[in-house]
């Protein structure tokens, strides 16, 4: 593409098409259509947007030979659309017919990227197009003609939302309570989108990037601002502590896990960089900004709203109610749903860890079957303008023509006649090539442009087969030529190809920094390898899911699409990335619990129930509250974000549920105190980062006790 940018720049733009579908069994070359389409291509041409020239030789002039060896070579399905008949036709540039008469498309090139022409460009350009309904033509822009950076939060993603608002409400038992996780978790994606967008103005950014931030940081915001509330409140009934007192040892013990938990998202997110596409780099480290913000908001805004609340964050009302049940339960020790959940794990921990592992490897299954790609027009939903352009080019012209491939010749030497001849019939010969159609040739006559169609759509394999095929040494040699493969279809197999190459060094990446994190927070060998191999299962189960689902099309009625295809090419990568992060949470959040159990006098299956308890409603609707942000961007119409709105949702389904609240009880309960072993010689040598805020707690009650024996008066 460089190369062509410099020899041929004409051909260098991005291609776009507009389809003109007559009715069942009429044609489009009819006086009246073709003087319709005429009009168009003339319109069309007027706008500042779009390549003026046609290919032909980059300016030069074309001998009667060369332009001869420029007429196309194979299975053609197609022919010039032509004004009037006998001696005085004319062609109509860049105007195809298919064998029928049925489908007629213009194709023309942009001077950029659609998305970076000035707003109403591709619009103008549209609307000079559907002039010609008037001639009873159906007028089909490609996608690329019609994708609109859509805003990104809508009318199913606040449902998402609302549900969240009940979950918080019935977690905390306060409307005014429950709105404050909401409060500043919209303050945080407020600052982090709106720097996205500010900063896209100086760095190039996909229509992705701002939304990726949006679902996590309304997540994780959600999420952390609840964990040091409720902390605040539990704190305020079983300790009996004052509001702001128990705000601030909320902050400084939650507080800490938070801070730890966030930063497992951002390190996860930060280490796509590595994989070296730039677009994924800008998502991930724009999502990874958005979660930092999140921590601070959650640190600092957070707490100083829970002080204007004051008293008020636990009504006289639950005060009653909590100490009723604590005179009935003296011991402490309430037997709610979590904790018979966790003593019938403790029971049976080896039957829960087999059950777990064979459902979730069963569930993974389908995704040793994934195929990635990024999805073309043809997996759009029928009822849409890009459908309908598809398949009617397909109907016309043959599937290919929607995923064409540019083969760029050069040679040292003119290429001539000759030698354009001898490029188009080898690539003709090749396997799986539908036709050839030779473009443009340089000035200097060494490079020439290729359309090569292939004879199926631009997702399969064959497809795929053929761009390798094309980039062999040996089919260079038999043409005479240097040839190198480019074009949308041939950039997005080959990005497809670096991130399934990339996926499992990046996973290996990600459980080499989980058992590092997790060994300096729980200061024990079994909790991360058993933390990191249940991630492992979730990432799993979450790929699986999405392959049955989006390729195979097991219920894709029930998700709003009608129409299977390849998985998005980056959505392993940055699904992994981000649910690590995610899971690494709940992780935090409830073996920390376990190990604050276990350091005050509870000891093996009794602190892993006990903990459990503490930290499993906390844990449910946090869990909760991200599955139903995220199940908001499935409904959408985008296929990426409802693919990456599923896999996450799902995956968070299965790691809170499944992982965290079955499979990691059931490990801890097997393992007993020995889950909380570590060797003399790394206990010295690891820093005590004290997540649970122990250290905290042992200080402010050493401080209590020393006020209490001062004599009365003594301080004054």
């Amino acid at each position: 593409m460089d190369q062509l940018e410099q020899e041929i720049p004409s051909s260098s733009g991005t291609s776009v098409s507009v389809v003109f579908e007559a009715p069942e069994g009429q044609r489009v070359d009819t006086a009246e259509r073709t003087a319709a389409i005429e009009q168009v291509v003339k319109d069309v041409h007027t706008s500042d947007y779009v390549v003026k020239e046609q290919a032909s030789d980059g300016g030069g002039k074309v001998d009667a030979d060369l332009q001869k060896a420029m007429a196309p070579a194979g299975d053609v399905t197609m022919q010039p659309l032509m004004t009037g008949k006998g001696p005085d036709a004319t062609v109509v540039d860049g105007v195809t017919v298919s064998t029928n008469g049925r489908v007629a498309m213009l194709q023309f090139q942009l001077t950029d990227n659609p998305m970076a022409l000035p707003g109403g460009a591709t619009d103008a350009i549209v609307a000079s197009a559907e002039k010609a309904q008037d001639a009873g033509l159906t007028v089909l822009p490609s996608s690329e003609l019609t994708q609109k950076l859509e805003s990104p939060i809508g009318a199913k993603e606040i449902v998402g939302l609302v549900i969240a608002a009940i979950v918080l409400l019935i977690t905390l038992g306060s409307l005014r309570l429950a709105g404050m996780p909401l409060l500043t978790a919209i303050v945080g994606v407020g600052v982090g989108v709106g720097s996205a967008y500010a900063l896209s103005s100086v760095i190039d950014m996909t229509s992705m990037t701002p939304i990726l931030a949006l679902m996590i940081g309304l997540a994780v915001g959600i999420d952390y601002a609840l964990f040091i509330t409720n902390r605040a409140r539990r704190l305020i009934l079983d300790k009996g502590l004052a509001a702001h007192e128990a705000v601030g040892r909320a902050v400084g013990t939650a507080g800490s896990a938070v801070f730890f938990a966030g930063l497992t998202v951002v390190v996860s997110l930060s280490g796509l960089s590595i994989i070296g596409i730039s677009f994924l780099t800008t998502m991930a480290l724009v999502a990874a900004g958005t979660v930092i913000i999140a921590v601070l908001v959650a640190l600092t805004l957070l707490p100083a709203l829970l002080g204007f609340v004051g008293e008020r964050l636990v009504t006289p009302k639950q005060r009653e109610k909590n100490a009723s049940k604590a005179a009935q339960h003296p011991e402490g020790a309430v037997h709610g749903p979590a904790t018979r959940w966790a003593q019938g794990i403790a029971k049976r921990p080896a039957w829960v860890t087999v059950g777990v592992v064979v459902l979730l490897g069963a569930l993974a299954v389908p995704f040793t079957k994934m195929d990635l790609n990024l999805p073309s027009s043809g997996t759009a939903n029928t009822g849409t303008v890009e459908r309908q352009s598809y398949d009617a080019v397909t109907a016309g012209f043959g599937e290919g023509f929607n995923g064409p491939l540019l083969v760029v010749a050069s040679d040292d030497d003119a290429l001539g006649a000759k030698g354009v001849t001898s490029v188009k019939e080898t690539l003709a010969d090749v396997d799986h090539v539908s036709a050839v159609i030779p473009g443009a040739v340089s000035a200097d006559g060494r490079t020439a442009t290729f359309t090569v169609v292939p004879d199926a759509g631009p997702t399969a394999q064959s497809t795929i087969d053929l761009v390798h095929a094309l980039r062999a040494p040996a089919l260079a040699a038999t043409a005479g030529s240097d040839l190198g493969v480019t074009g949308v279809t041939a950039m997005n197999i080959d990005m497809s190809k670096v991130l399934s190459d990339a996926l499992i060094p990046y996973v290996a990446i990600i459980v080499v920094i989980s058992l590092v994190i997790l060994l300096l927070v729980f200061r024990s060998i079994y909790v991360p390898v058993t933390a990191t191999l249940g991630f492992v299962l979730t990432i799993g189960t979450s790929m699986g899911a999405t392959t049955a689902l989006f390729q195979w099309g097991w219920l894709k009625s029930l998700f709003g699409f009608d129409t299977a295809g390849p998985v998005l090419s980056f959505l392993p990568i940055i699904v992994t990335g981000i649910l690590y992060g995610l899971a690494m949470d709940y992780q935090m959040f409830l073996v920390s619990s376990m190990r604050e159990s276990h350091v005050h006098g509870h000891p093996g299956v009794a602190g892993v129930v006990d903990g459990f308890r503490g930290a499993a409603r906390v844990v449910v609707a946090a869990a909760i509250i991200m599955i139903s942000v995220f199940s908001g961007f499935i409904f959408g119409d985008d296929t990426m974000i409802k693919q990456i709105g599923f896999a996450l949702a799902f995956g968070i389904l299965i790691d809170a549920f499944v992982v965290r609240m079955t499979l990691i009880p059931a490990v801890m309960a097997l393992a007993g105190e020995k889950a909380w072993w570590l060797p003399k010689w790394l206990d010295k040598i690891l820093p005590n980062l004290d997540v649970e805020g122990d250290k905290l707690v042992k200080r402010l009650e050493a401080k209590a006790a020393e006020r209490e024996k001062e004599p009365v008066g003594a301080s004054a």
